[in-house]
């Protein structure tokens, strides 16, 4: 069955769900049956994604990824609320453009334990669940095209990206080595219209640049390639995904 049919009634977890990309996949996703779980750290904009949700199954769970305390509550309140999670979308990410001259430790820090760490804390206990419930499920990591070259001032901003390649080939690995039925795929995006510029940047200007030179990539760009990951056949293993404008060069 090549839809998303057959995911109706299952259950999703997104982090990062409260603008942006995450905000577009956690709506695609309710729009399509699932019942999903979005976690971020803004609530009144957690509020305004169930206000927006037209009667689909929406649970919010304000949450910290820097603490893994606070992983580990919103995981228990989504096995409380439906049982577990049968798809997860590692779409929380930041980045500060920080130099590895003379950069900020505190936002290398920043970086890693959202990126890289919370990633990895996220995707265990979710395949806890997914194994649990029948060993099926879809691990989805949104990563970035800065996983597949390096931008200049961004070393540690791309090493994060790069550890999610990484991580997406080592969870396939350990997946098939017990035999599970589990797929993990990445989804690489170039440029995309939302609030990362500003905060990579720290300037709004600068966004407004790096937006205005040609048609980026939306928000709903990246939750369609969602979809289309979730609907493919059981058999067929979407490992990564790029995607840039068509006007981008890098």
């Amino acid at each position: 069955m090549n839809d998303l049919q057959r995911w109706r009634g299952k259950v999703a977890l997104v982090t990062g769900a409260s603008s942006g990309i995450g905000r577009a996949i956690a709506l695609q996703l309710a729009r399509a049956g699932l019942r999903v779980a979005a976690a971020a750290r803004r609530d009144n904009r957690l509020q305004r994604l169930q206000q927006q949700a037209d009667g689909q199954e929406i649970l919010t769970v304000q949450t910290d990824l820097r603490s893994e305390a606070q992983i580990l509550a919103l995981f228990d309140r989504v096995r409380q609320q439906w049982g577990g999670v049968d798809v997860l979308v590692n779409n929380a990410g930041l980045g500060h453009k920080s130099s590895l001259l003379d950069g900020d430790s505190e936002h290398w820090r920043e970086m890693l334990e959202v990126n890289v760490l919370a990633l990895c804390i996220c995707t265990r206990e979710a395949v806890q669940d997914m194994r649990r419930r029948g060993d099926r499920g879809h691990v989805i990591h949104i990563g970035s095209m800065a996983g597949h070259r390096v931008p200049v001032g961004s070393g540690v901003y791309s090493a994060t990206k790069f550890a999610v390649r990484s991580l997406t080939e080592g969870l396939r690995q350990e997946l098939r080595a017990v035999e599970s039925q589990i797929r993990v795929t990445a989804i690489s995006p170039g440029f995309v219209e939302t609030e990362f510029a500003a905060h990579y940047h720290a300037s709004e200007e600068r966004a407004r640049q790096t937006y205005g030179r040609f048609k980026v990539l939306q928000s709903e760009d990246i939750a369609e390639a969602v979809a289309f990951v979730l609907a493919s056949p059981a058999h067929m293993q979407v490992h990564d995904i790029l995607l840039r404008p068509t006007q981008q060069q890098s």
